[in-house]
């Protein structure tokens, strides 16, 4: 017999693909499970691709870092935006999608057995990353308002920690972290000579004036932190799978080595395509930002209906309402919330102990995200949360 292998029994299997199968088993359901937006890549930019596409030298292997014309796209869009100026001290690599910079960043600074300080909730593909690579993961709890606990953080440091992540904005909470903590973070990395993996995928989508800051931007800052942005969520480019990743310039050997190994160079077509959408920028998302912090308020609304068996803070970023409900009965199946919430009344959300918040018997915490789908769907969805929630709580009272 083959022996058994190890390494992937610790991974946790996917939550999206359970809760699409859900899905797709209960026709007319309606998801507010994936974190997408509800647009497609700018028209121009689409239109734009096949007369590119006769340059026979893109059909060959290009060069690991990206395309020379989108590198320098996003090079100007950093500087302009992020305050985030590369020269010496860090590089930029285009990846097959943000989570792809992530996994290569791991395996290009850790060893097997090194920790990874996350702040829970996490972001359960990160998670997921860090344990492929046989390293460990160390959730710290946030605060109440899923705020940072800089304090937590830096009491978790060991021997063996590699790198501080931070999502910011959160998936799944929402929150906007605040300069003074990132910079706090940033800090407790360059004091104790750690890795700051700052996850910025979301840095268009705040609301109520709250910034999105750079953690890179810092002086001094880039020569131990790594920035991971994506096209996926601003530009609505998911299934294209382009992201791209800042890091220390002293990092290239190992990450040249991961990249070239593991995909050479990102899909050409994809990365024609985030080039034409850069030039649209910024502007042309702020409209669609602007319509999601409507269906937002809409949201919030429609949940404070369920009085007190909801808790949640009201954060400014990203698309995502992270709720606390009462716990699941002692010998309750973790996923049968939501598997009845789907078969009875045709919504689908994503549970909290994907995100690290396992204790489902203390509190049943559900993410819901605003962003997928048109307006009128998201309210008619989160109306069938609430009276789920409502029959499920109801019936057990």
């Amino acid at each position: 017999m083959i022996r058994p292998h190890l390494r992937l029994a610790a991974v946790e299997t996917p939550i999206i693909p359970t809760i699409a199968a859900l899905v797709r088993n209960n026709p007319g359901t309606i998801s507010l499970g994936q974190g997408v937006v509800n647009y497609g890549p700018p028209a121009e930019a689409i239109a734009a691709l096949p007369s590119m596409m006769g340059d026979g030298s893109l059909h060959k292997y290009l060069g690991v870092s990206g395309h020379p014309g989108l590198v320098e796209a996003i090079q100007a869009k950093l500087a302009q935006e992020n305050q985030v100026q590369l020269g010496t001290d860090a590089m930029l690599m285009v990846t097959a999608g943000s989570n792809m910079a992530f996994l290569n960043s791991v395996l290009a600074v850790a060893d097997p057995g090194d920790e990874f300080i996350l702040p829970m909730p996490f972001y359960f593909n990160q998670e997921m990353a860090i344990r492929m690579c046989g390293c460990v993961p160390v959730p710290v709890p946030a605060n109440d308002d899923w705020s940072l606990n800089v304090e937590a953080m830096a009491a978790a440091i060991t021997p063996h920690t590699r790198a501080i992540v931070t999502v910011s904005p959160n998936n799944p909470t929402g929150a906007v972290y605040s300069e003074a903590s990132l910079r706090a973070i940033n800090a407790l990395c360059a004091q104790h000579s750690l890795y700051h993996f700052s996850d910025e995928a979301y840095e268009y989508f705040t609301y109520e004036g709250v910034k999105h800051f750079s953690p890179a931007s810092i002086p001094g800052a880039m020569k131990h932190t790594l920035s991971f942005y994506s096209m996926s969520k601003n530009y609505g480019m998911a299934s294209w799978r382009v992201g791209y990743v800042v890091f220390p310039s002293d990092l290239f050997d190992a990450m040249n080595k991961v990249q070239d190994t593991n995909l050479i160079c990102a899909p050409m077509p994809s990365q024609l395509l985030a080039l034409q959408a850069l030039k649209q920028g910024k502007p042309w998302v702020e409209p669609k930002v602007e319509a999601l912090s409507q269906v937002r308020q809409t949201v919030y609304k429609t949940l404070e209906g369920l009085g007190d068996l909801v808790q949640f803070p009201k954060t400014q970023g990203a698309f995502y309402v992270l709720m606390k409900l009462p716990g699941l009965a002692q010998g309750t199946e973790p996923i049968a919330f939501n598997r009845a919430m789907t078969e009875k009344f045709k919504v689908a959300s994503i549970p909290g102990f994907a995100f690290g918040l396992t204790q489902v018997h203390d509190a049943n915490y559900q993410r819901l995200s605003y962003g997928a789908l048109d307006a009128a769907s998201v309210a008619e969805g989160v109306q069938r949360f609430v009276s789920a929630v409502q029959d499920w709580y109801g019936n057990r009272r």
